[in-house]
């Protein structure tokens, strides 16, 4: 076998970036509302099968309610307030995303994602040239593929 004539297929991780557009932003602002949308409606859930549960162990047990059952209902609190709090958390950090959109300036590259590609690679070649490639999108459209491919 030929040395010199051999090629490996190797796998990168290519950048996909994009640039800010008015529609790139409306879109970005319409996924984070969305989530946020989902994060009130599982909050509502949540609180709703708390209460449920209370009210269950309410009605199953004594009255007055004894100490285990106080205990019961203490527990679901805290379970609930612990998950609310999770959920709360998810939401402010989807607010503070959905401002900074709002700051950035049209024209302005933004980090998208990153998305695995294979690459065939020679003898000779430069490696690390070939590893750093990115992608850079216009309103989902590739506009400008960067680097050695």
């Amino acid at each position: 076998m030929d040395v010199s004539q051999s090629h490996l297929l190797l796998k990168r991780t290519v950048n996909v970036k994009a640039i800010v557009t008015s529609q790139w932003k409306e879109d970005a602002q319409q996924q984070l509302q969305a989530q946020i949308n989902q994060l009130d409606n599982q909050l509502q859930q949540l609180e709703m099968q708390g209460q449920r549960m209370i009210a269950e162990i309410q009605k199953q047990s004594l009255k007055p309610p004894g100490p285990e059952t106080l205990q019961q209902i203490d527990s679901i609190q805290i379970q609930v307030n612990e998950k609310k709090s999770e959920f709360l958390e998810q939401k402010n950090q989807i607010l503070q995303q959905l401002q900074q959109i709002q700051l950035l300036e049209l024209n302005q590259e933004v980090q998208q994602g990153q998305i695995d590609s294979i690459f065939r690679v020679e003898t000779g070649d430069n490696l690390i040239e070939k590893m750093q490639v990115e992608i850079l999108l216009r309103d989902g459209i590739v506009e400008a593929i960067r680097g050695a491919v």
